[in-house]
């Protein structure tokens, strides 16, 4: 069921309805959320809900039996018996193909001529993310990090808890699931400030995100070679404005959600394109993906106990968030490019120090990293490394300021709501969101939300159903 779908706009008030004012009791809430949760997931295709039952009471048995055992080998193949769970079923349906194709690739590179299987396989919603947070969950008991628990609903709840399922928050156990063992009380000014964030992330997927994503799929569906580089380029900053809104706009509502339901999200972006270094960038940029990577990749390959090993950590683990995207390499390379923007800020002795909050002064920081990170993008986008080889090259060579291009390029009907969201969020880049603090008239605050809905109804955007970009990772 997607956010920005007629299914949920009626799914959404008679889940809160019920949640609150029909099942009252800690139990029968959570009983609800799971199956509410259940139904939302089941609702695009109900018979991926066995892999959804397979991963989460699979990682339930597992952490029981790994909170009874003692014996370190014993708790050793404990864990192994989930990573061979949860990775074996996201490898298998995300990367099976992918692998094989590799694999036929290298044997016609030496002569031979191979015919292997692909099964080209219907990849599950939702599948890299909630993988990720059981995953964390066993992994966190064999550390000690968690006791397990002992309640199997209120696990469920905590892998399939709707808002964020599909498409993050990446949430740990030790975060979100006390939140579904203990009582939850209504909020009237929590809720509000959901409303209002589901708001800002509606705004920024229906007005901004899918129209620059449908001018971005013109300019990368041409041929580079006979497109001039002004349309390449424009068309690359389509799309890096499009990723943006989609995917915060996507969390922006999750996490609101969720707090209408009296549950706390972590964040997941903090305003990306306002930072002033690469190491920055991916303190802000999809958080909890990034903060997951450092915990349970690049500190159990060793951290940065030497200089060799930092560096080397650093790029396995940006090409892990790479591979972790999708099954081709130019997510890989995508992941491998960002680890080698990083390495200089490694290398400097000097590492870049920064206020807190950003000032007009740090503009020149702010545009290298963007123009760094819309390279990658370019790369992130190509339906392979040729073509996004041959974006690249041919966007600089050629390139030719002609002014009716140019104003072709900048008119005030492509780019006012993406203008609309960069003040807005610099406006705001010290709180959790946009719209977090406004005029403390109630006037000016419904005025400004009924300015935003008329501009998504005049974008003809409202449930179109435009699938979120993360879907398909």
């Amino acid at each position: 069921m997607l956010f920005n779908s007629l299914a949920f706009s009626l799914f959404l008030p008679v889940a809160f309805a019920c949640y609150w004012w029909v099942f009252r009791s800690l139990r029968v809430q959570n009983l609800f959320v799971l199956l509410a949760s259940w139904f939302f997931y089941g609702w695009w295709d109900w018979r991926f809900l066995g892999l959804l039952l397979i991963s989460t009471f699979g990682d339930y048995a597992i952490g029981l039996a790994l909170g009874r055992q003692q014996d370190p080998r014993s708790r050793r193949w404990l864990l192994g018996a989930s990573l061979l769970l949860n990775l074996g079923l996201l490898g298998f349906f995300k990367y099976f193909d992918f692998f094989i194709a590799g694999m036929a690739d290298l044997l016609i590179a030496i002569g031979f001529e191979p015919h292997l299987p692909t099964l080209r396989l219907i990849l599950p919603v939702g599948i890299s993310f909630y993988t990720f947070q059981t995953l964390s969950y066993t992994i966190d008991i064999h550390q000690r990090r968690i006791a397990p628990t002992r309640d199997p609903v209120a696990f469920a709840a905590f892998v399939a808890f709707f808002p964020q399922l599909v498409a993050g928050p990446i949430e740990r156990a030790r975060d979100l699931l006390p939140q579904f063992e203990r009582p939850r009380v209504f909020d009237p000014s929590r809720a509000a400030d959901g409303l209002r964030q589901m708001l800002w992330g509606f705004f920024k997927k229906l007005t901004v995100a899918d129209p620059l994503g449908a001018i971005a799929d013109t300019v990368f569906a041409l041929d580079p070679s006979a497109t001039s580089g002004v349309t390449l380029f424009f068309g690359a900053v389509c799309f890096a404005f499009q990723i943006y809104a989609d995917f915060s706009g996507y969390s922006d509502i999750a996490i609101g959600c969720a707090r209408l339901f009296g549950i706390h999200l972590n964040r997941n972006f903090a305003y990306p394109y306002f930072s002033r270094s690469i190491g920055e960038f991916w303190r802000r940029w999809h958080i909890s993906l990034s903060s997951w990577l450092r915990d349970y990749v690049y500190l159990p390959l060793g951290g940065a106990r030497d200089q060799v090993g930092r560096l080397r950590n650093i790029l396995i683990t940006f090409g892990v968030s790479g591979l972790w995207h999708g099954a081709n390499w130019t997510y890989v390379s995508w992941g491998l490019l960002h680890g080698l923007y990083y390495v200089p800020e490694v290398l400097s002795e000097r590492r870049p120090r920064f206020r807190e909050r950003a000032t007009w002064r740090d503009l020149p920081r702010m545009l290298l990293v963007f123009l760094l990170v819309l390279a990658a993008w370019v790369v992130f986008r190509a339906p392979s490394m040729h073509q996004a080889a041959a974006y690249l090259w041919h966007t600089g060579a050629n390139i030719a300021f002609r002014r009716y291009e140019l104003l072709e390029w900048l008119r005030w009907e492509i780019w006012w709501p993406c203008l609309l969201m960069l003040v807005a969020e610099w406006r705001a880049r010290s709180d959790q969101h946009a719209l977090a603090r406004l005029s403390p008239w109630r006037a000016v605050r419904w005025l400004i939300y009924l300015v935003l809905i008329i501009f998504m109804v005049l974008r003809l955007q409202l449930f179109t159903e435009h699938a979120f970009i993360y879907f398909r990772f």
